[in-house]
């Protein structure tokens, strides 16, 4: 096959579907605003010139929504639409377990994505990266608190790189899987729950603080993200807080042939 285009080729996931990519003996260009290294091509939302360079040999893309986007159709519909026109075949969108195709904004990618004559949709329930890095979860990790609108509600969190795997499958798979894939972790896990692995690991208290849906809103608008994205995120919160997350699933062995990480392996090797 032809180039995979990563979008997001840097990201948490992105950087991890580029390595299984190379790995598995395919190439990858990884996209970014500002590519610094060989195998980076640049790329940038609103800039459309940059789309047309960065599809060109390009059999297959790895889409994530542009961040921050609580409406991004206006800006990935083009691109698709370029994207086919350059001879792309394949489409793996990065989605998310709590947007279905009838959710306001994000879920019009998926509906455009289906039509996209091979293609998956990978829906993984919330990372476990989220714990570490500059993600607001992080933080809270560092302050001894963790901060969300979740109640005591379950999640069962998903390892970046079991999703990037199950990616590179999608991606490269001879047959085309044309469904989605639902993806978490091997069981579900409230924050207070998630807190306690993770306190046992820093060597200071973590617990978690709930509040409500406005008030994260508040929170994460405060972090700098705009206020209609943050209201999204809230509104995931609350979801998960009615037990939309509270599920298992078997998709990443089904699709890779091993076992998702745990939450408890996750800990112990990444966080410090």
């Amino acid at each position: 096959m032809a180039d995979v285009l990563v979008l997001g080729g840097t990201g948490t996931t992105g950087r991890r579907v580029v390595a299984g990519l190379r790995e598995a003996g395919f190439t990858a260009r990884a996209a970014t605003r500002k590519p610094g290294e060989a195998g980076q091509v640049r790329f940038d939302w609103t800039d459309r010139p940059s789309h047309a360079e960065a599809l060109r040999g390009v059999s297959a893309v790895y889409l994530l929504a542009p961040i921050g986007e609580a409406a991004p159709a206006a800006l990935v519909e083009p691109f698709l639409a370029g994207a086919l026109a350059a001879g792309v075949r394949r489409v793996v969108l990065l989605s998310s377990s709590a947007v279905t195709t009838d959710t306001p904004g994000l879920g019009e990618l998926q509906r455009l994505v289906r039509a996209v004559p091979e293609w998956a949709v990978l829906k993984p329930s919330w990372f476990m990266q989220n714990f570490t890095g500059e993600h607001l979860i992080a933080q809270g990790v560092r302050d001894g608190e963790i901060v969300t609108a979740t109640g005591d509600a379950r999640v069962a969190f998903v390892d970046a790189g079991d999703i990037a795997a199950v990616a590179v499958r999608a991606l490269t798979d001879p047959v085309p899987h044309n469904t989605e894939h639902v993806l978490t972790g091997p069981a579900a896990l409230s924050y207070a729950e998630a807190a306690a692995i993770v306190a046992a690991r820093v060597g200071h208290p973590v617990r978690h603080r709930a509040v409500s849906t406005a008030e994260f809103a508040e929170r994460v608008t405060a972090s700098g993200v705009p206020a209609g994205f943050a209201r999204v995120l809230a509104a995931l919160d609350e979801d998960i807080r009615r037990g939309a997350e509270d599920r298992v699933t078997t998709a990443v062995e089904q699709v890779t042939g091993r076992p998702a990480r745990s939450f408890e392996t996750f800990a112990e090797e990444e966080i410090r």
